[in-house]
């Protein structure tokens, strides 16, 4: 049985990519002015993505610190988009956000400016939902952190809603077909039954468990979850409170009205699903005047009106099974007419009811829904035709001539697909008006997001290609378009979801892949941050830092997020790919994780800054040595002696050089000569025999020290010219350095 303390992974699906199309649509918003079309296209994304999230039905989520809830249900761990969301939006203190469908690109920017300006600045004004409800739009609700109920009275009436334990028991025990027996949980069923919201959010948990493996949704089930659901609310109310049945019923209906359509229509219409606590039909529950009787009779005009909407603007028209519904919930023709009325009203007001061909198709669905007989509507014969139109389409193929069958193959999708991008790729080449180019190139760039949702990566790579050849074309119209074309297609829902797949590719989907974020460039870098946060090594991350470091030092910049983040793996990640790297535009951005707590992202820093060949990255240790205490100076010195590798010497070389090594520099001088005596070689010579000679009155303890330290380590390099320097100092040193070396070359 699935988890029901999480979201299904079709809802989480679905909301990750209106998570992701957020907070894409915030970033090409804080980059680009509000009529660039970056932003528009950010826009369309977003609006697109919260009317998918709720399959065309009013959908909402609140927001914790660290991920969003639907129904009170937390989304499910796999993508990182909704952590990332959820702590956004948490900082600028919103708590929920309702969406309802069609929402206009006005009200997306409004939200946007309003999303994106300084927290700070919202909060004097009186935060999210007070500047929203007096200057934004009502498809669009918010509902911000109110701190003054952060200490509420946990025994305030809102805890009714609270997923808690004896909410989670209430679950399991309708899931499992059991009536709860306990009395506590028995008085929050009856508390429950008081709240159309409380049990909303109830049957959205027991329908959220009835899943199949791909995540499509099991109706029957989950319809007889919800029942079950509703038979322990009239139950407990019953046995417990039976004056308030009438009032309860009205909750449920009032519930009921705003659960999937499809859901309800099982429930209402479903005869093949039991009573889940009885065993019997749906239609016997109803001849006895059981709960999908009681809820049919709650239903008022306006909630079977919203069911029949709904329900047919997804489906694009009625069919036997809609029409039986809507005769056992509209009985009398009088009612049936005012229903219809306000049903064909509020599809008036969706793009279904706006197509060329609703009133010739409202007609049919109109008489069907009111005969209940669809027979007047399809001929004999023309059902017959229909039913042998698949067996007459296979004698056709198996006739066909040889030579037809390879020209037939080549009109499947995926050669259509490829024909599309191949002619929009001509036009754009060909294009030479400065006012027509800038809307080829967004038309381009939508076809590049197509192919990637479709998974045509080969395809998307050929639109990129001559994205990018336009891009550097001074001479082309469509230049600076297509450069923000390609910039454009980084902020997509599209090429997020390609880049969070990146690890599950094939090697030749990923070959074309990284192909594709080399014609993008290092703008490509946001969408594939998200794999560098692992701490695993996973086939992802390697593949994403693999794209990353062909970018060179271009890419450093782009990694600062990862710098910054909270998430020791990230910046552990980060330190190793500005390593390898290896460009002295990483030295900024590797400094501060030397000065971190984790020693793993410490040792990770120093190994990145040994590895870069500019006096920068020397520098940066010296400093983070001469400002840390002994343990995190042990920890930078010991990171350096473990790589064990000859690119280390000239770092200290260069941290002795710049060294008082009798002063304040003392103890790192003593630290770095140790790591020499480990790591040493011919390039360490030159700078420990200059050591040897320097002096200073009234320091002959410091002055002995850095001798004795110098000569271990000349003794331990073992090299002709490491022996020559202690020959050197033998002979021609003062009395001190001559005995330090004559007894260390003893010991040869």
């Amino acid at each position: 049985m699935a988890d029901a303390t999480t979201l299904s992974p079709d809802l989480s699906r679905r909301l990750a990519v209106l998570a992701r199309a957020l907070l894409a649509a915030a970033r090409t918003w804080a980059l680009y002015p509000p009529e660039h079309p970056a932003v528009r296209e950010s826009l369309d994304r977003l609006g697109a993505a919260s009317a998918a999230a709720g399959g065309g039905q009013p959908f909402s989520f609140a927001v914790t610190p660290d991920t969003l809830l639907v129904g009170g249900v937390p989304a499910g761990p796999e993508p990182a988009a909704i952590a990332d969301a959820a702590r956004w939006l948490h900082e600028r203190d919103v708590l929920q956000i309702a969406w309802t469908g069609g929402i206009a690109a006005t009200a997306l920017q409004r939200l946007l400016a309003l999303l994106c300006e300084d927290p700070r600045a919202v909060r004097q004004r009186g935060g999210p939902a007070a500047v929203w409800s007096a200057d934004g739009d009502p498809a669009i609700t918010l509902e911000q952190i109110d701190f003054s109920q952060v200490l509420q009275d946990p025994e305030s009436p809102d805890r009714v809603r609270r997923k808690d334990d004896p909410w989670r028991a209430i679950v399991r025990a309708v899931l499992d077909r059991r009536r709860p027996g306990d009395p506590g949980l028995q008085t929050r069923l009856l508390e429950i039954s008081g709240d159309a919201g409380a049990i909303g959010a109830l049957a959205q948990d027991v329908i959220a468990a009835h899943h199949a493996a791909d995540g499509s949704p099991m109706l029957t089930s989950q319809a007889a979850a919800v029942v079950a659901a509703y038979h322990h609310l009239v139950g407990i109310v019953d046995v417990l409170s039976p004056e308030r049945r009438h009032e309860v019923m009205q909750n449920i209906a009032a519930a009921t009205a705003q659960l999937h359509p499809h859901v309800v229509m099982q429930m209402l219409g479903g005869a093949a699903i039991g009573d889940a606590a009885t065993g019997e039909g749906l239609s016997d529950v109803a001849g006895r005047g059981g709960v999908v009787a009681g809820i049919i009779d709650a239903l008022d005009d306006v909630n079977v009106a919203q069911l029949l909407a709904t329900t047919l603007a997804i489906q694009g028209q009625a069919s036997r099974r809609l029409a039986a519904v809507f005769h056992t919930i509209a009985g009398d023709d009088e009612r049936k007419a005012r229903v219809l009325t306000l049903t064909r009203r509020m599809l008036s007001e969706t793009e279904f009811g706006r197509q060329d061909a609703f009133e010739s198709l409202w007609s049919s669905m109109e008489a069907l829904l009111l005969t209940h007989d669809e027979r007047p509507f399809v001929s004999p014969s023309y059902r017959t035709g229909l039913d042998g139109v698949g067996d007459r389409a296979e004698r056709m193929a198996a006739d066909l001539p040889a030579d037809l069958v390879a020209l037939i193959d080549t009109l499947d999708q995926d050669n259509v697909r490829r024909l599309s991008a191949t002619l929009l790729i001509d036009l754009l080449t060909l294009e030479r008006d400065p006012a027509k180019a800038p809307q080829l190139a967004r038309d381009v760039a939508a076809l590049a997001e197509d192919l990637l949702l479709a998974g045509d990566y080969a395809s998307a790579l050929a639109v990129a290609t001559a994205l990018q050849r336009q891009a550097v074309d001074a001479a082309g119209a469509p230049g600076d378009a297509s450069r923000v074309a390609l910039d454009g297609l980084v902020a997509t829902v599209a090429f997020h979801e390609a880049a969070d797949l990146l690890g599950d590719m094939t090697t030749t989907e990923a070959a074309l892949f990284a192909e594709l974020c080399e014609c993008i460039g290092p703008a490509a870098i946001d969408a594939l941050r998200t794999q560098l946060e692992s701490e695993a090594p996973t086939e992802g991350r390697t593949r994403a830092a693999a794209i990353i470091r062909g970018y060179g030092g271009k890419a450093a910049s782009r990694l600062a997020p990862l710098v910054g983040s909270a998430r020791w793996a990230a910046q552990r990640n980060a330190a190793d790919l500005l390593g390898d790297i290896a460009a002295p535009e990483c030295v900024p951005l590797l400094q501060p994780l030397l000065r971190g707590s984790d020693a793993r992202v410490t040792t990770a820093a120093v190994r990145a800054l040994a590895g870069i060949s500019d006096p920068a990255a020397a520098r940066a240790i010296h400093t983070v040595l001469r400002a840390a205490s002994g343990e995190q100076r042990r920890a930078v010195v010991d990171a350096l002696v473990a790589q064990r590798d000859a690119r280390v010497v000239p770092v200290l070389v260069r941290i002795v050089e710049d060294s008082d090594p009798f002063g304040a520099d003392h103890p790192i001088v003593l630290e770095t000569l140790e790591a020499m005596a480990q790591v040493g070689d011919d390039q360490a010579v030159a700078a420990l025999a200059g050591l040897l000679r320097k002096n200073k009155l009234l320091a002959r303890r410091r002055v002995k020290a850095v001798r004795e330290k110098s000569v271990a380590a000349l003794r331990a390099i073992k090299t002709p010219g490491a022996a020559h320097a202690l020959d050197e100092a033998a002979r021609n040193g003062d009395r001190m350095l001559r005995r330090l070396a004559r007894t260390e070359g003893s010991q040869w």
